[in-house]
């Protein structure tokens, strides 16, 4: 399948249009992702949201921060270019392969399921061998889930799964919250 990229050359920021192609190119393959997909990256900010819809052609939309070197600003990061990518590519995978059909459109998510979610597909691409920080993952799913050893247990499950639905996700994501609750 083929990846565009949006704008040809950038402006603001020193991003290689090449380089976004040939990351979602290779993450397109290893996805299994059946249909094109348009990458636009809004280099006039340097927030982090990466957004997609899906049609007969995948748009990603991305704020330029999600691309960015966190330690050199508006300077691409090649390992914040996959991990983001395929982030955004995982949940489109899973929306159309995965059993997430039913699974709500990402803007009505709860920031606890968008955090399951998430983890799930970042200890994903950890098994593609990307460097992947396990804790940060881990501190964003306990903020939405609560401190506890009961958070810690589904933060595992999601992270070893390989074959999640949307239902078994959400049940994972609401007995963590559910043991939030309690202990308030």
């Amino acid at each position: 399948m083929t990846v565009t990229v949006e704008p040809e050359e950038f402006r603001f920021v020193a991003f290689d249009n090449a380089l976004i192609r040939k990351v979602g190119e290779s993450l397109v393959t290893t996805l299994g992702i059946d249909r094109p997909v348009h990458v636009i990256v809004d280099e006039s900010t340097p927030l982090g949201r990466i957004r997609a819809e899906i049609a007969d052609t995948v748009t990603v939309t991305v704020e330029s921060g999600s691309f960015e070197d966190s330690k050199r600003p508006r300077q691409q990061s090649e390992i914040a270019t996959t991990i983001n990518l395929g982030r955004i590519l995982l949940r489109v995978s899973d929306r159309l392969h995965g059993g997430f059909a039913d699974a709500p459109p990402d803007d009505d998510l709860s920031l606890a399921q968008m955090a399951a979610w998430e983890t799930y597909c970042a200890g994903r691409l950890s098994r593609l061998e990307l460097r992947i920080n396990r804790q940060r993952w881990l501190y964003n799913f306990r903020n939405r889930h609560g401190f506890s050893d009961a958070a810690d247990a589904a933060f595992d499950q999601l992270w070893a799964a390989d074959s999640l639905t949307w239902p078994q996700l959400r049940s994972i994501s609401s007995s963590a919250s559910a043991d939030l609750a309690a202990a308030s």
